[in-house]
């Protein structure tokens, strides 16, 4: 099979054919983000990496390569126009510089809304999909209070939590960061709140317009979501739950991880509680996110709610988790000053107190009289 010796037709594409030859690009066969960025790199342009690509395929071994077809991207760029969707690219200004910070972050997404919301500092809040009512409850009381104090809330439209989310959120703003197509609701019992977020707040996909989701896309819609968001808070999630793998991504991504605490025998509690143990921040209302995340972001946020005495700063969780085995390691059956524990460690003490005092509630540690310490046998 002949291979294209040219990757343009005759007639240039109408005026935002910068856009259409990025969407080429990236909509081509066997280009991913990681190899869309080398070749705009290594080419310049997305079109000269157009002229060049096929020749590329033909080197690693591809026969019969073809970029992907122009009609299939006037398709979705007619779509997109129909429906009122924006293109925003890495290199636009509306483009959020906390995503652009991921080694994945999208190179293109899809916006249907206030895109005026992406300039804005945002928190992230994912939780249960058959959320309780006391955690759905406290979903619309977080998300209205960070909303009021400025915040844009980010959440997946998913049922249960996001919903709860996006909807409390909706007069202060949100964004709803979707699985498929920017175009395509998901659950359909969604369908009243997505149309109002595209009304007052922001829909945004990386997906091509019309794509139904599919499992595969839902972890990479989560990166998305924390990968926008200063800080996720997780409301309610089941020890294995997609609302830990945004949570992982957030931490990935060094975002501050939150969590709402819950009931030991409610099994959708149990994500939010090993995030605490593991050096989460607990949430009780607004005002402990907006703590959590500093005076940076509450500069940016306005107006600000009411705050108490600063908190200290937090540390990742993987440091947290490092530090629990290395206390655990040196401690045995035998008592052991904290003094002498924080000197072997060669640790600032302020981070190891509260580190001490999660391991003590776990009943991990023992504490004595005088300042000692033993592992629990």
């Amino acid at each position: 099979m002949a291979l294209a010796t040219s990757a343009h037709p005759t007639l240039t594409p109408p005026q935002e054919d910068n856009s259409f030859d990025k969407l080429r690009l990236l909509r081509s066969r066997r280009v991913g983000i990681a190899t869309y960025r080398r070749l705009i790199a290594e080419h310049g342009s997305a079109r000269a990496a157009l002229d060049v690509l096929p020749q590329i395929a033909q080197a690693a071994g591809v026969r019969g390569y073809k970029i992907c077809p122009e009609g299939v991207i006037h398709a979705e760029m007619k779509a997109a126009r129909m429906i009122g969707a924006q293109l925003i690219a890495d290199d636009d200004p509306l483009y959020p510089r906390a995503l652009a910070e991921l080694q994945d972050a999208p190179p293109l997404l899809w916006a249907l809304g206030r895109t005026a919301l992406l300039t804005r500092p945002m928190v992230a809040l994912v939780g249960a999909r058959n959320a309780s009512s006391l955690g759905t409850r406290m979903t619309k009381k977080l998300a209205a209070e960070l909303a009021e104090a400025g915040f844009v809330v980010v959440s997946g439209l998913a049922r249960g939590v996001d919903a709860a989310a996006h909807a409390a959120a909706l007069g202060g703003g949100t964004i709803a960061v979707q699985a498929g197509g920017v175009d395509v609701i998901y659950p359909a019992e969604n369908t009243d709140l997505a149309h109002d977020i595209a009304r007052d707040g922001l829909r945004l996909s990386e997906m091509p317009i019309g794509m139904q989701p599919q499992a595969r896309h839902f972890p990479a819609r989560n990166r998305i979501i924390a990968g926008l968001a200063q800080a996720v808070v997780v409301v309610e999630a089941a020890a294995k739950s997609g609302s830990l793998i945004t949570a992982r991504n957030a931490l990935d991504a060094h975002r501050d991880v939150l969590a709402v605490p819950g009931h030991p025998f409610d099994a959708r509690a149990a994500g939010c509680n090993m995030l605490i143990r593991d050096g989460a921040t607990l949430v009780r209302s607004a005002s402990d996110v907006i703590e959590a995340l500093g005076p940076i972001a509450q500069d940016d946020a306005t107006p600000p709610l009411p705050l108490s005495d600063p908190a200290p700063p937090q540390r990742p969780l993987r440091e947290v988790a490092a530090l629990h085995s290395k206390i655990l390691a040196r401690l045995g059956p035998s008592p052991m000053a904290e003094d002498q524990l924080i000197r072997d460690l060669s640790i600032n003490p302020t981070h190891v107190a509260p580190v001490l005092v999660d391991l003590e509630l776990d009943g991990k540690i023992t504490r004595q009289a005088g300042g000692l310490l033993s592992k629990t046998v």
